[in-house]
C-alpha cells in the first residue's frame, strides 16, 4: 500500500530536484524525507530516483508513479474534502407506493441522489394505507400515496389523477366465470377497499386469488388468463383488454388521487427540493400509456 505521506515526499523531491529543498518545503529533516523515499522504493520494489552531485532526478519507474501520485493525492484531497462537506449528512425518509417506486425513480428520484450527493435518501415503499398510519407516526418525513378522495386542505397535495381499470386476458375467459378470480393489492390498499365497498350483494360473487404489492405479478396472472386485476393504465399491455364494469357485473372503480403527504415537524430545505422535483415531474409521472 503506497502511503499519502510517503507520496507527498515524493513529489516534492521530484518536483524540487533535490532532497534538502524537499525538505524545506514540507518542514521536515533532509534524512526523514531520504528516509521515506526508501521506503517508497522498497513499497514498490524499482529504485525511483537517480542521486548525483547536482541533485536527483526521477527513473523511468519514477516517472510512471510521479502521475499515479498525483492523481491519489487528488482523490485524497477530493475525498477528505467532501467528507468535511457531509459531516452532518441529512437523511429524508421518503416514502412510495410499492407499485410505482421504479416510475419515481425514473423520473425524477435518480436526478435527486444524483444531484445531492450529501443528503442520504432512505426510501421506503408499501401500500398507501400502511404510508399514511407510518407518517402519522412519524416515520416519514414525505410520501407519495394514493387515495380516492383529495387530500383535506393543509393536508396534502393533489399530484395527478390516477385511472385504474378492470382488466383480464386478451381472448382470455377468466372474467366469464361464475365466480369472478381477482388479483389485488394486500390490505390497507385504498384500490382494494374500493373494490370490497363498491361490491354488492346483486353482482357476481369475487374470489382473491392472488394478494400481492407486486405489480408485475398481478400483470402476469391476469396476461395467462387466471384473474382479473384493477390495473393502472399507464400498465395495460397488448395482452390485455379493459372490460366494462358494469357490463360483466363487477364493482366500479373510482378515479384514485395521487398526492403527496408531509410530517410537519421534519420539513428542510433540502425536502422542500425534493417535493419541488417531485412537482416538477408530474406530468411524466402521470401520463398514460400510448397503448390506449
Amino acid at each position: 500500500m503506497l502511503k499519502i505521506e510517503l507520496l507527498e515526499s515524493f513529489i516534492a523531491v521530484a518536483e524540487s530536484g533535490n532532497l534538502s529543498k524537499a525538505a524545506e518545503i514540507l518542514c521536515r529533516t533532509q534524512s526523514t524525507i531520504s528516509l521515506q523515499i526508501k521506503k517508497l522504493e522498497e513499497s514498490v520494489g524499482q529504485p525511483l530516483l537517480l542521486r548525483d552531485n547536482k541533485g536527483v532526478t526521477l527513473t523511468e519507474s519514477g516517472k510512471t508513479l510521479l502521475n499515479y501520485a498525483y492523481k491519489m493525492i487528488q482523490l485524497s484531497s477530493q475525498a477528505i474534502d467532501e467528507l468535511k462537506d457531509c459531516q452532518n449528512r441529512e437523511v429524508i425518509r421518503l416514502g412510495v407506493p410499492t407499485d410505482y417506486i421504479n416510475r419515481y425513480l425514473d423520473s425524477c428520484l435518480l436526478e435527486f441522489i444524483r444531484e445531492f450527493t450529501c443528503i442520504e435518501l432512505v426510501i421506503d415503499t408499501d401500500v398507501s394505507g400502511n404510508l399514511y398510519k407510518r407518517l402519522h407516526k412519524g416515520e416519514f418525513d414525505v410520501i407519495v400515496a394514493t387515495h380516492w378522495q383529495v387530500p383535506a386542505a393543509g393536508h396534502g397535495e393533489l399530484l395527478f389523477e390516477r385511472r385504474f381499470h378492470w382488466v383480464a386476458a386478451k381472448n382470455g375467459n377468466a372474467h366469464l366465470r361464475e365466480t369472478v378470480p381477482m388479483a389485488l393489492y394486500p390490505e390497507n390498499c385504498p384500490i382494494r377497499a374500493q373494490v370490497f365497498a363498491n361490491h354488492q350483494m346483486s353482482m357476481r360473487p369475487m374470489s382473491v386469488l392472488l394478494s400481492t404489492p407486486s405489480p408485475a405479478a398481478m400483470c402476469m396472472a391476469v396476461e395467462n388468463d387466471l384473474v382479473i386485476a384493477p390495473i393502472a393504465e399507464f400498465r395495460i399491455s397488448d395482452k390485455m383488454q379493459v372490460i366494462d364494469p358494469i357490463k360483466h357485473n363487477i364493482p366500479p372503480l373510482p378515479t384514485f388521487n395521487e398526492s403527496l403527504y408531509l410530517n410537519p415537524d421534519t420539513q428542510t430545505d433540502a425536502t422542500h427540493q425534493l417535493i419541488h422535483l417531485i412537482k416538477a415531474n408530474v406530468a411524466e409521472l402521470g401520463e398514460v400509456s400510448p397503448k390506449l
